[in-house]
């Protein structure tokens, strides 16, 4: 069995965690995703050191969202750290995503399309016009047309979204849980296996596995889940 495509979400402001994290998860995995809880408290010294205990990508889970020149700054400041994936949000426009794709061109910009945690009520509340899937499709168009090179939106929404963008885009998905996985802060959900059948590339997943006893035999179990799934 070779690396699953997972990227296992180190969440978590304790950098000796994640390192362990990493390493346990290594063997299994194609990716580990450090996100703004990690990078504040650490900044580019997470990265260098979980590098240093594994090969796997980097998934930079930024989330930039500013105006065009500060987000193109800030894409260009994490240059020397090569992320595979560096997201943006969709929402910030085609500008401000051609900019971050112009800053790092050897890294696939990821648009961030309609937050996981959000379900369609507050899409209402907050302004987004159309049900979730219509939201999430009508800005991944324009965040691929921008030169984003890969999506982030939920596994209830990935087969729209590929049938939307084509197959060259890398399709990310987070809201993956296993069935008998609690749900914690995710609103639009499905387990592994579904999610890859549906078109996603790459599988967020986090507590399922770094909040297990053992979180290398936690990620082999979902790995091997979606191997069986896929063939």
């Amino acid at each position: 069995m070779g690396s699953a495509p997972i990227a296992v979400a180190l969440d978590t402001g304790d950098l000796a965690s994640a390192v362990k994290w990493a390493a346990a998860v290594s063997p299994v995995v194609s990716t580990v995703k450090i996100g703004l809880e990690l990078f504040c408290a650490e900044g580019a010294g997470a990265v260098e050191k979980i590098r240093a205990s594994t090969d796997l990508d980097v998934f930079l889970d930024l989330k930039l969202h500013d105006i065009p020149a500060t987000v193109g700054g800030a894409a260009r400041s994490v240059a020397a750290l090569a992320p595979t994936y560096l997201t943006v949000h969709a929402s910030g426009g085609p500008a401000m995503i051609s900019a971050a794709a112009a800053a790092l061109p050897d890294t696939k910009i990821t648009a961030v399309t309609v937050l996981t945690s959000l379900s369609e009520p507050d899409l209402d509340r907050i302004g987004i016009v159309g049900p979730p899937a219509v939201a999430v499709v009508r800005l991944a168009t324009l965040a691929v047309e921008a030169g984003a090179r890969a999506l982030v939106c939920s596994p209830q929404e990935v087969a729209m979204v590929r049938a939307a963008v084509g197959p060259t885009i890398t399709l990310i998905t987070p809201g993956v849980r296993p069935a008998d996985a609690a749900l914690d802060d995710q609103a639009r959900v499905a387990t592994p296996g579904q999610a890859m059948a549906d078109g996603a590339d790459l599988l967020v997943i986090g507590r399922p596995i770094t909040g297990a006893h053992d979180p290398h035999v936690a990620a082999a179990a979902i790995a091997q889940s979606i191997f069986e799934r896929t063939g």
